[in-house]
């Protein structure tokens, strides 16, 4: 007989599964449309931008795959530095034609707010904590990026402080210290 599984939260049992909220005003997101879905396009991309020195934060890829012209395509969103969004829509706009890819939008408009802590781990619920919190502001998530102990969400830039805010609320955290945001 092998024991039963222990569950992370039983293994942390006074650690709380939010420890901290944070709020990122400068990144920019790019999406290119209709990207061939084969082999080796993910790399391709993700290489032409670490040649240029660009880092990479959130990746999302559409599940949808629609046939254009009998090849099938995929949208791809990330989200880059804003300082580096410009330079990259330029030069993944030079390439996306020979590389048969869609076209390249940039929005430096957005703002990432992230949950963290260790305590989230088999922890059901939380997602969803801080989701209804950012709907109860009227708050829409634009993306999406999770790990065992961070999950992040993409909205509009000017109701980043707001969804800060609500978040802190729905986790207890906030209190009576001001937080400072860069710009």
């Amino acid at each position: 007989d092998s024991p039963l599984p222990l569950r992370p939260s039983t293994l942390l049992p006074n650690c709380p599964p939010v420890r901290g909220v944070a709020l990122d005003l400068n990144q920019a997101r790019l999406a290119i449309r209709q990207l061939p879905d084969r082999p080796g396009m993910a790399a391709k991309l993700f290489g032409l931008l670490a040649q240029h020195n660009i880092s990479v934060d959130m990746i999302i890829q559409s599940q949808r795959c629609r046939v254009i012209d009998g090849v099938p395509r995929r949208d791809i969103a990330f989200t880059v530095s804003r300082i580096d969004g410009e330079n990259a829509k330029k030069m993944l706009t030079q390439v996306a034609a020979e590389l048969g890819w869609g076209e390249v939008v940039l929005d430096s408009a957005i703002a990432k707010v992230s949950i963290v802590g260790a305590g989230m781990v088999g922890q059901p619920g939380i997602a969803a904590k801080m989701f209804e919190a950012l709907a109860q502001h009227q708050i829409n998530i634009q993306m999406i990026a999770t790990s065992e102990i961070k999950i992040s969400c993409v909205v509009a830039q000017e109701q980043g402080v707001k969804a800060l805010q609500a978040i802190h609320a729905a986790f207890g955290l906030a209190g009576s210290e001001k937080v400072v945001v860069p710009v």
